[in-house]
């Protein structure tokens, strides 16, 4: 986790175990970036749902860290086979889960509770996606290197990324830190370029894709911004 202030300073990184540890945080963040998805369809169509198929075409070779979105109920499965088989049933076409997404399912079931029990703070969080963050601070381009190559960290793209952070406004001593205990410098990167689409939303310069967003069952909007 990264705490900004809306026009600058220090940028604070912490490690939280829970979502409901960012939103309790001493300083009450007026906004939260959530790298997680908000808001879970009944159904879906081929992509998942609309915020995924809006931001895939505009981050080139990156496209692919955006991962289909399933129902909630295929979410909400505990079992991996069952919950191929509910988003089989639930998509058009049908389509099994990733292994991938099934793997922080407990992270977006953690998420999606949070905010269902409180409108407070459903009103404070929203979606973004590092990726089309860091689209959004290279002019609306997609970036040309990767952050990792082969599972390993890759330097030039971690370059580009600090750069861009580092033209952003974000604390040159923050960008090039070690990051804390538990997470890579990839996590790093990804954490504070959140943070700058937080002090853009402030700002009022963010847009949600698609624009205007949709809701789910529970009201909450699905959309990733940036």
């Amino acid at each position: 986790m990264v705490l900004v202030h809306p026009q600058g300073g220090e940028a604070r990184v912490r490690i939280v175990p829970r979502f409901s540890d960012v939103l309790a945080e001493p300083e009450q963040p007026a906004l939260v970036a959530v790298d997680m998805p908000i808001g879970l369809p009944e159904r879906v169509g081929a992509g998942g749902r609309a915020a995924e198929s809006c931001v895939r075409p505009l981050l080139g070779a990156r496209q692919s860290s955006v991962f289909s979105v399933p129902s909630r109920a295929a979410i909400y499965a505990l079992d991996y086979g069952e919950a191929c088989r509910i988003a089989s049933a639930s998509s058009e076409p049908p389509r099994k889960v990733s292994k991938q997404l099934f793997n922080i399912a407990p992270k977006i079931r953690e998420v999606d509770q949070a905010l269902r029990a409180d409108s407070a703070a459903a009103g404070r969080a929203f979606e973004v996606h590092p990726e089309l963050a860091f689209w959004r601070l290279n002019g609306s381009r997609p970036l040309t290197e990767p952050k990792k190559v082969k599972s390993r960290a890759y330097e030039p793209g971690l370059a580009l990324r600090r750069n861009l952070l580092i033209g952003a406004g974000l604390p040159a001593a923050a960008v090039n830190s070690v990051a804390p205990r538990g997470a890579s410098a990839d996590d790093l990167l990804d954490a504070l370029a959140c943070a700058a689409i937080a002090r853009r939303r402030h700002a009022g310069q963010a847009e949600p894709f698609p624009n205007p967003p949709p809701r789910d069952a529970f009201g909450l909007a699905m959309a990733i911004w940036a």
